[in-house]
């Protein structure tokens, strides 16, 4: 394993060597698969597993999704309802949860 950025290969990075679109690093579904299976080697099969071992946990101190808002990747809700997700997610999340009536 390097410690480069993963460049697109032409073929699915799950490893099952479809040959896969430009651009891209994995055919239709495949990254979930190569999720689950890299959460099964690492993780015993959990996100709450991997989450812990990179020091995350449930707490608004260890939280991940607060990682990612003190990192600038992602934003808070600007209503303030504490929900937290990428600016796409947040517009989606804004324009169904705090839609004015």
């Amino acid at each position: 394993m390097s410690d480069t950025t993963a460049q697109p290969t032409g073929r699915c990075y799950c490893g099952c060597g479809k040959q896969i679109g430009y651009g891209r690093y994995f055919a239709a579904g495949h990254d979930k698969t190569a999720e689950a299976a890299f959460l099964a080697i690492h993780h015993d099969g959990t996100v709450a597993q991997m989450l812990h071992a990179h020091g995350y946990g449930p707490d608004n101190e260890h939280s991940v999704t607060r990682a990612a808002v003190d990192k600038g990747l992602w934003q808070e809700c600007p209503r303030g309802c504490g929900y937290r997700g990428a600016r796409e997610s947040i517009n989606n999340h804004v324009n169904r949860h705090h839609r004015e009536k």
